[in-house]
């Protein structure tokens, strides 16, 4: 038993307790970084959300994306089919030929002692030779 009583009283006296003050700022010098390191976490994690599901994030700019391809490719077939009307306006201004087959075909014009003979539109019944469906 001596020997604990040797040690309690080579131990140093106890201090006071530190003022409230200087305590709290010891507490929030300690924890500064720790709470800064949450803070940015937290704070990119907001920031990735943002990124992808935003009024313009990730997720809208894909979608956005495929429509401006499917537009793309709606102008091109457009173009395309504008330039073929063209061609044949073109056809239709300088090609006697082509003026005569339009309205032959359109307008049913005919020549002078020529006979048109009207047939009746083919369904898709009528229009298989016999045999064919067999």
């Amino acid at each position: 038993m001596t020997n604990e009583n040797a040690e309690v009283e080579k131990k140093a006296p106890e201090e006071p307790p530190a003022p409230l003050g200087k305590r709290t700022v010891e507490f929030a010098q300690r924890a500064w970084r720790p709470a800064g390191t949450v803070a940015a976490v937290g704070l990119a994690l907001l920031m990735m959300i943002h990124v992808v599901n935003g009024k313009n994030g990730l997720t809208v700019w894909r979608q956005k994306r495929a429509e401006d391809k499917q537009l793309q490719l709606e102008i091109q077939q457009l173009q395309q089919e504008n330039q073929q009307l063209q061609q044949h306006v073109d056809e239709l201004k300088s090609d006697p030929d082509a003026i005569e087959h339009e309205a032959r075909e359109k307008l049913h014009y005919a020549k002078p002692n020529e006979v048109i003979v009207a047939l009746p539109a083919q369904t898709g019944e009528q229009a298989q030779p016999a045999g064919a469906g067999k």
